[in-house]
């Protein structure tokens, strides 16, 4: 008896010490403040943007703080130097007439801030040639046939992109998109068709310099699922192509494998990923990011085919609440999504997403919509 008391005591003991939980946040270099770098310049005759901002300490949740009132400059090895400016916080833009990236130049971004007036720089980079996108094209595929002849079958698609560079000047690529989709309320209210615009948010790279050719194929740019309304009207992608030096391609394949990872104490850290921007000021002081100059090609895609059981949220159970009829009032915090006159009554909702598709979208169509 006296040697069960002891075991349901340090039973309990156990219990109750293993259900205090303190959270426990490591000290490392990531504490302080650090400069991160965002930004790209390329040929095309564009607004280029250099994004700059301070990191958070390790365990902040809150977004990153932008760095104002800098003094942004890029310079090339012919001894232009072009200056940015400030439009919303933390934000410096090129002047789209004054400067465009030219191949086989070299660029260096110089960047003066106003906290303990520190000065920073690039390395010189290389704008190297990319060559054109051959194609992109699409694979349907089905995750659930309805064998039933009840059940609908449920497709999605495979985005695949294929390139070469004959002359075997670009060995590493990296790829950016934008997709834009139709969508459609199914309900007579006056913002019925809309259009939303989405950017890629994975790290898109591919390294051939181990290859004869310099030859991708059936690269898998984007996959599409069924579980969005992406493929239900209609859908087309704009694919951006990039030349990478070797060591941006290594900074880009850190950070891909770093986002792969669940992520722990002992994974790979923002600061193990070297930056090509160094402080002139302070020769310790580390920075974060990258800034990037590629040339840019880029190719647009519409997928024309039809899919079968593409999610809709806009069903029944998620929108209707209520049916007035007669000369019933609408309530004033609802709004109508089907008026019938004959017999008349209103069926109206409490979620305006459900009457008003600028809710998820813009009623302004593309111009590059066909």
């Amino acid at each position: 008896m006296k040697k069960f008391t002891q075991n349901v005591l340090l039973i309990s003991f156990l219990i109750l010490t293993g259900s205090c939980i303190t959270k426990f946040t490591p000290r490392t270099s990531e504490d302080k403040e650090l400069l991160v770098v965002e930004g790209l310049i390329t040929d095309q005759p564009v607004t280029n943007r250099i994004k700059l901002s301070r990191s958070l300490p390790l365990g902040v949740r809150n977004s990153a703080v932008p760095v104002t009132g800098c003094i942004v400059t890029i310079s090339d090895d012919l001894g232009n130097t072009f200056n940015l400016k400030e439009t919303v916080s933390g934000t410096y833009n090129t002047d789209s007439v004054r400067f465009r990236g030219a191949t086989g130049r070299f660029y260096t971004l110089h960047i003066n801030t106003p906290f303990n007036n520190l000065v920073y720089a690039s390395y010189p980079m290389e704008m190297k040639p990319v060559p054109e996108i051959d194609s992109i094209y699409y694979e349907k595929l089905t995750f659930q046939f309805g064998s039933d002849g009840v059940t609908p079958s449920q497709e999605g698609c495979q985005v695949y992109l294929n390139t070469h560079d004959p002359t075997n000047q670009c060995k590493f690529f990296r790829w950016e998109y934008s997709e834009t989709w139709e969508f459609h309320l199914p309900y007579t209210v006056a913002n019925n068709t809309c259009w939303i615009s989405n950017s890629s948010d994975v790290i898109n790279i591919k390294n051939t310099s181990s290859l004869q050719e310099s030859k991708v194929e059936r690269y898998p740019i984007n996959f599409i699922s069924n579980i969005t309304d992406r493929l239900r009207v209609k859908y087309s992608i704009l694919v951006n192509q990039y030349s990478l030096n070797e060591d941006e391609y290594l900074y880009w394949e850190k950070l891909q494998n770093m986002s792969q990872q669940v992520g722990g104490l002992y994974d790979i850290i923002p600061s193990v990923v070297a930056s090509n921007v160094y402080c002139l000021s302070d020769p310790n002081e580390k920075v974060l990011g990258y800034f990037s100059v590629s040339a840019n090609s880029y190719k647009r895609f519409f997928i024309p085919g039809r899919f079968a059981g593409i999610l809709t949220q806009y069903t029944n159970e998620a929108c209707i609440a209520d049916t007035a009829f007669g000369g019933t009032p609408v309530p004033a915090s609802a709004w109508v999504i089907i008026n019938n006159f004959m017999p008349p009554y209103n069926v109206y909702t409490y979620i305006k997403g459900c009457a008003d598709c600028t809710v998820r979208g813009t009623k302004i169509e593309p111009s590059f919509w066909q």
